[in-house]
């Protein structure tokens, strides 16, 4: 959320009277300043808030300084298990420093460092009072005095992920969106289903390097387009096409499977123009896993490179077993392998059936 919009909503709350609300101000803010030797920061909580957890009977007392000082200690205790850091997979501890006051904004300020290296990639998990559910966080990320990113956590929302904008940053990145997109399709039965049906004729290797290029060209498109919100069909469509998809798949395998046996002709392979088509429908799915996953704006080239090398990696590996156990069935017996591909591609075709079925009946519909 923007500053604008940020303090928009602190305004609109400040206008509404008193009695209407059973908390005038449910927010505290972070502010972390990143540098190279770790980071330095300041957590802003409201005074009432501070005297709910610490029962204090008076939260206009701890407006006083030498009050909020006796309570130092016990703040530190409340709030340092509901905020954590990590600098690149590791937990950093955060040393408290001062506790000021701001009585303008009713509030309590602790400073507090951190030491370590500057992070490539940094993980915040923050609910600082769970007793409120609408209680807000505002984070602000500086590296050195500029500000790179803000975001807002909740209940709903409690952790967060920043990479900085440095060529370490940037290696986290494709680290991190090279497993997930690795994760993704190894996961993702409906993908890796498409992929086998593809794949059941066997064909030439030029051929089957064909077929994954044109998939892999086609759900790249979308996934681009979706994850950059430039097009955005709604998952209720897609998760249904991309079940029929399969079903495309697995009836093509048959039709070309009944064709070829006991004669001489040869059906039309069209299994990569298939790939190609139905990589743009398959990659919006990508997409949708990607961006609940959450795109650093500092690093979209980034991130959408890696996944796309993460999904490609797994994508191989599928092909790479599927291709080389049909191969050997092929070189045992072609009877049997023709068998095998009318058994896998029937059950390709129910399995898409089934997933259709239950993602528009079941699933709400499109």
């Amino acid at each position: 959320m923007s500053t604008t919009i940020r303090a928009m909503v602190v305004a609109l709350c400040l206008l509404v009277p008193g009695e209407a609300l059973a908390h005038p101000a449910p927010f505290s803010y972070l502010d972390l300043h990143l540098d190279a030797s770790g980071g330095s920061g300041t957590l802003v909580v409201h005074d009432l808030d501070a005297a709910h957890d610490l029962a204090v009977g008076s939260a206009d007392s701890l407006l006083e300084p030498a009050i909020a000082g006796r309570y130092r200690e016990a703040l530190i205790a409340l709030l340092t298990p509901r905020l954590d850091l990590t600098f690149d997979g590791r937990p950093v501890t955060i040393t408290w420093g001062a506790l000021g006051v701001e009585a303008d904004r009713q509030s309590l300020r602790l400073a507090f460092t951190v030491s370590g290296q500057r992070p490539g990639r940094l993980s915040l998990r923050a609910f600082v009072f769970p007793y409120d559910p609408i209680h807000q966080t505002f984070v602000n990320i500086y590296e050195d005095t500029a500000l790179k990113h803000q975001a807002i956590l909740d209940a709903t929302r409690q952790t967060m992920d920043y990479y900085s904008g440095t060529a370490q940053g940037r290696m986290s990145v494709v680290r991190t969106f090279v497993a997930s997109g690795i994760e993704h399709i190894l996961i993702g039965p409906d993908h890796i289903l498409f992929l086998v049906g593809l794949l059941l004729l066997g064909g030439s290797v030029k051929r089957l390097a064909l077929i994954v290029t044109a998939f892999t060209i086609g759900h790249s498109i979308t996934l681009s387009l979706a994850a950059l919100d430039l097009v955005s069909p709604p998952s209720q469509f897609i998760e249904p096409l991309i079940a029929l998809t399969i079903v495309v798949v697995g009836a093509d395998n048959v039709l070309v499977l009944r064709t070829a046996n006991g004669t001489a002709k040869v059906a039309t392979d069209i299994r990569a123009w298939l790939a190609a088509g139905f990589g743009l429908i398959h990659g919006f799915g990508f997409a949708s896993v990607l961006k609940e996953f959450g795109l650093p704006q500092a690093a979209l080239g980034w991130s959408l490179f890696a996944f796309n090398l993460g999904v490609e990696f797994g994508q191989l590996l599928i092909v790479g077993v599927v291709a080389g156990v049909l191969f050997v069935v092929r070189r045992q017996s072609a009877v049997a392998a023709h068998r095998v591909a009318m058994a896998g591609s029937i059950a390709v075709i129910l399995a898409g059936l089934y997933w259709f079925v239950e993602r528009v009946f079941l699933a709400g519909g499109v």
